[in-house]
């Protein structure tokens, strides 16, 4: 009889972020043998985030959960948990705020009036978005907010600091995306 186990160890997954070759906007992930093209942020990436510059942080974030538009799309089954929006749902991105970078809910008769993204979109950018743990596990005021890998807009145009995919490149990898799935973006 041994005195110790031997831990199998699991292999993390990993989805890779690169800077695309032309464009500070643009990226490449990679994610076992799949190469998909990407928008990142309208400055490019960044390893000192701050709020509002619109920079996708240079990270390593785990995926937490997602949030999904059920109405709208329907998705393959996946490992991580995903959540149907509301139109109550939004995340507060107000710096000052207790609810700084969190899901909060609007309530009738006492609208919430940080700032805030709502998560129903009529763009249909967060019909499939997925939470990242930046600056969430552990918060620090304005070191960014609200920075998820959601679908793309038309002609993958840049965005506020996010990762976005097509919906069909997102459906690709959904299956394989389960809670601490690593994202790791490259500068």
């Amino acid at each position: 009889m041994p005195l110790f186990r031997v831990q199998k160890s699991k292999k993390q997954s990993v989805v890779t972020v690169r800077t695309a070759p032309r464009s500070r906007q643009r990226a490449i992930v990679s994610f076992k043998g799949i190469t998909l093209q990407a928008a990142i942020g309208r400055s490019g990436t960044s390893a000192f985030k701050r709020e509002g510059d619109g920079a996708t942080p240079v990270a390593a974030m785990k995926l937490i959960s997602g949030f999904t538009r059920g109405e709208r799309i329907r998705l393959p089954q996946t490992p991580l948990s995903m959540r149907r929006i509301s139109g109550d749902m939004l995340w507060c991105d107000e710096p000052k705020h207790a609810a700084y970078n969190r899901l909060v809910s609007q309530r009738v008769g006492a609208p919430f009036k940080p700032s805030h993204e709502e998560m129903k979109r009529g763009d249909g950018l967060y019909d499939v978005c997925l939470v990242m743990d930046w600056n969430i596990t552990s918060r620090k005021r304005y070191g960014g907010s609200a920075i998820f890998f959601h679908l793309i807009k038309p002609g993958y145009q840049m965005t506020a600091g996010c990762v976005a995919v097509s919906l069909c490149d997102m459906k690709r990898l959904l299956p394989h995306l389960r809670k601490g799935t690593l994202v790791k973006v490259l500068g």
